[in-house]
């Protein structure tokens, strides 16, 4: 007779951050392996490199957040530091989420570049710098907090996915910088110097900007949404159906 194979006992902070990491790593290896695809299949065409890069982003994150939503789906710092200002996990968990995200995405950066046989580490020399660039992260990063907090407040959280997929395919087009909107992301790309790379020289103030972006963004969504610590919280638990609360 078969033994039922015996479950892990993990905390939710364990489930949590294993999500974050590999949820990260994926999303990582994506944006820069659709990157290094689009530069090979489709050279000298700048504009068709970036359609093929944003549809291939928006497309995995829709993936990524159905999947692993019931667990946790940030993959991004700003969204987790929103979270924690608005009390929906503690400092120590944002600390351990924010560790998640940054590793997921240097490692996600790894393996695109040894998919495609470059170097594991190969530092971007592309460098973006100039205000038209940061504005458009602050522009990029404040439209994705409040979608995120508006499509949850609409009691549609289920839907999330692919709003932020939608969304960002978007802003792949109407922001200056193609919308990075993601520190640990941002970290990441400064390891393949390919099409969706940047130069470490220019990631402290794509991340500064990240950050104001973030903080008007989080304080729209405090004047949009009276009651967004509620909202926090409903987006830490997406309702989508989680075996263990419906089994």
């Amino acid at each position: 007779m078969t033994r039922p194979v015996e479950r892990l006992h993990v905390t939710e902070t364990t489930r949590k951050a294993a999500a974050e990491l590999i949820g990260s790593a994926l999303l990582a290896a994506t944006v820069v392996g659709s990157g290094i695809a689009a530069q090979t299949l489709s050279p000298g065409d700048t504009g068709l490199q970036l359609l093929e890069n944003a549809l291939v982003t928006g497309a995995v994150l829709v993936a990524l957040i159905l999947a692993l939503g019931p667990v946790s789906a940030a993959f991004n710092p700003m969204v987790t530091l929103a979270e924690r200002a608005l009390g929906a996990v503690t400092t120590a968990q944002a600390a351990l989420f924010v560790a998640a995200q940054v590793a997921g995405c240097c490692l996600g950066v790894i393996g695109a570049n040894l998919m495609f046989d470059l170097p594991a580490v190969d530092v971007s020399g592309h460098s973006r710098d100039g205000g038209g660039l940061w504005l458009g992260e602050v522009v990029a990063t404040f439209g994705l907090l409040v979608v995120i907090f508006g499509v949850v407040r609409s009691g549609r959280a289920g839907h999330v996915a692919y709003a932020v997929g939608g969304y960002i395919t978007a802003a792949y087009w109407f922001t200056s910088s193609t919308s990075f909107a993601n520190p640990a992301i941002t970290v990441g790309r400064t390891l393949s110097d390919t099409f969706a790379g940047i130069a470490p020289g220019s990631a402290p103030m794509f991340i500064v900007m990240q950050l104001v972006g973030g903080a008007l963004g989080l304080a729209a969504v405090l004047v949009l949404y009276p009651h967004a610590a509620r909202l926090a919280d409903d987006l830490t638990h997406l309702d989508t159906p989680d075996p263990e609360r419906h089994p």
